[in-house]
């Protein structure tokens, strides 16, 4: 599985942005997909994740009510949309996919992830 993460950029805080994650390689319908971010100096943190049909969703505190996590399954997308957007969410913004078989879905561990991209920018200025 390949994935192409796009849509960072320099914003002043308040604003917004759309991050876009394209898969390729696998049924994306069969993975279950996330978004990660790692500031410097600091561990990967999830974000959000989206279910294989994208019936269901999680979202890190930090995050809730400002980010959407949405997914396209006949373009094969995941998209994060980021509004209201802080300083403190300056960070590189990762998009993962996990290959987890079964009905019932859950919020993956960041270890259950099997596949990343290659991480987009995204600078807010205060």
């Amino acid at each position: 599985v390949q994935l192409q993460a796009s849509g960072g950029g320099l914003v002043q805080a308040g604003g917004s942005l759309r991050l876009s994650c394209a898969a390729s390689g696998r049924t994306f319908s069969d993975l279950v997909m996330g978004w990660f971010r790692q500031a410097p100096g600091k561990e990967r943190d999830f974000v959000a994740t989206i279910s294989w049909s994208g019936g269901s969703t999680a979202y890190a505190d930090s995050v809730k009510g400002r980010f959407t996590i949405s997914r396209d399954n006949a373009k094969n997308t995941v998209y994060l949309q980021m509004n209201s957007l802080k300083p403190e969410d300056t960070a590189v913004y990762y998009c993962a996919a996990a290959l987890i078989v079964g009905s019932r879905w859950y919020k993956p561990p960041i270890n259950e992830y099997d596949y990343w991209g290659q991480g987009t920018q995204v600078t807010v200025s205060s």
